[in-house]
């Protein structure tokens, strides 16, 4: 029988001395896994703020953008009911004339007032 001088190669050996670590070793890997931490809730908290922002900022602009459009429509409705009531009369003076032109003529007495 052969007798190795030493362990076998598949078995792996120990050839650096391990000193135990010092506690600012330890209090810095605390440190960096509280950090670690502290990012990861910030992260979540960021993630959540901003899905409640999405539901509360999507309300707060459908009320600032229906206001909004609400007094341009009191701004603009003396306008618009003057233009309304424009084309109205024109509409209706125009179907007078067309009338009038396609009707027969019809003596001084007999014909239609506008009063």
């Amino acid at each position: 029988m052969n007798r190795l001088s030493g362990p076998p190669v598949h078995v792996p050996t120990l050839t650096d001395i391990v000193h135990p670590a010092s506690s600012q070793e330890i209090a810095d890997e605390v440190a960096v896994a509280e950090m670690a931490a502290t990012t990861d809730l910030q992260a979540l908290m960021v993630q959540r703020v901003l899905q409640r922002i999405d539901g509360v900022l999507e309300r707060r602009l459908h009320e600032a953008t229906e206001q909004l459009i609400r007094a341009h429509v009191q701004a603009l409705l003396p306008q618009l009911l003057d233009e309304i009531e424009r084309v109205v009369r024109e509409s209706v003076s125009q179907a007078f004339e067309r009338e009038m032109l396609a009707s027969p003529v019809q003596p001084d007495s007999q014909k239609p007032t506008l009063s």
